[in-house]
């Protein structure tokens, strides 16, 4: 399982790493606003538009050749910028980057799913998600270590160093998982089952961890700065809430495993403990900063591996790769829409309303996770009880 985490660590250390860099230290390249959010965007948009499309090719030729072949190319990608330097490679770079991502991230949620038995979902989703949230943390610390010792280029050649590395590893540690046979699926059918409740009810409830986590990252520092708070202790507040995010998810997982706490409950706690913290944010000073990271760091941790390993319940062992790549979309629109939500009624008022409003439509959807009934067929998946391969 090892390889796998270091293939989460990796699409979340890089996407951070040299976003939090690229404005201050891409030597002349970024030369406005406007080409920052380009670059930005252009990996977003390449994970957007392309991971449902690598889902459904690791379920039709395996999981593993598309993991190994994402992780070699998010190692080519970054080594065109790390040997050629120029502001045109560095948009290539990232949209190749971008593209890589969006084959082995799903591709590697896929094979978490497979090489494990059902009963140990929790906890496997649990430590994907703790290695994902190191990566989020470290990635802008590392990142500027990096940059600040040898330039963005550094930067790039140790993500394609990483990169290589990781797909290395996978080659030799993660074993074979054919694909299996299935019956053909229409149009129809797919929109039916990405239709389903069992499916857009933990979707939705990731891609609403996704955008507090992202308006804590973007919008937090911001409230800090008008309550005269230090960089340092805004910093830190942010820390806090990638670090309880961290911390949270392998405890979640292991409850879930153990019977503990239920994907629904832990869904609709997660949720509120969210939007609990995000109207925290709207507390004066310190105060609110913190509890709004604690909580919303917390109610993420809760709902990440639960709503992961709902997902596997629920899915067909070979339309995973589908399933896992749908949802990793979910979360990008969570990505992308939590802070334009905020952005957008704060403009109109004050922050204070966009962490509201986006409080409210979280709240709301804890109201739903815990008015909707179990969905039967995801309590006992068939076929579903043993990994596919016991050495994995």
């Amino acid at each position: 399982m090892w390889p796998l985490y270091a293939a989460g660590f990796t699409t979340a250390f890089g996407a951070h790493s040299i976003a939090a860099n690229l404005g201050a230290h891409s030597a002349g390249a970024v030369t406005s606003v406007l080409v920052l959010g380009g670059l930005l965007a252009l990996y977003d948009g390449a994970e957007v538009l392309l991971k449902p499309v690598f889902g459904t090719l690791a379920d039709r030729v395996g999981a593993r050749p598309v993991l190994l072949g994402g992780l070699l190319a998010f190692a080519a990608a970054s080594a065109v910028y790390a040997v050629a330097g120029s502001p045109g490679w560095l948009w290539a770079a990232r949209l190749g980057q971008g593209a890589a991502a969006s084959a082995f991230s799903p591709s590697a949620s896929a094979l978490v799913a497979r090489l494990n038995p059902a009963a140990k979902h929790g906890r496997a989703f649990g430590g994907y998600g703790f290695c994902k949230s190191l990566g989020y943390t470290l990635g802008p610390l590392l990142g500027g270590v990096l940059v600040w010792a040898g330039g963005l280029r550094l930067l790039f050649a140790v993500a394609a160093v990483l990169g290589a590395a990781v797909a290395g590893w996978a080659a030799l540690s993660v074993p074979v998982v054919p694909p299996l046979p299935k019956e053909r699926q229409t149009v129809l059918d797919l929109a039916r089952r990405l239709a389903d409740p069992a499916f857009l009810t933990p979707t939705a409830a990731l891609a609403a961890a996704t955008a507090a986590l992202s308006v804590g990252v973007g919008f937090l520092p911001v409230s800090g700065r008008a309550a005269g708070l230090g960089t340092v202790t805004t910093g830190a507040a942010v820390s806090v809430l990638a670090a309880c995010a961290a911390v949270v998810q392998p405890r979640a997982g292991r409850a879930l495993d153990e019977r503990r706490l239920t994907a629904r409950t832990g869904l609709a706690a997660g949720l509120a403990l969210t939007a609990a913290g995000l109207a925290c944010a709207t507390l004066p000073g310190l105060t609110g900063i913190l509890a709004c990271a604690t909580l919303t760091g917390t109610g993420a941790g809760l709902i990440t591996p639960l709503g992961f390993a709902a997902l596997a319940a629920v899915t067909p062992a070979e339309r995973l790769g589908q399933t896992m790549g749908a949802a990793e979309l979910g979360r990008e629109v969570g990505d992308a829409g939590g802070p334009l939500l905020v952005a957008t009624v704060a403009s109109a008022a004050t922050l204070d309303y966009g962490f509201g409003a986006l409080g409210v439509v979280v709240g709301v959807g804890a109201v739903v996770a815990a008015c909707r009934r179990p969905v039967a067929r995801g309590c006992e998946p068939q076929g579903r009880g043993r990994p596919e391969n016991p050495e994995g």
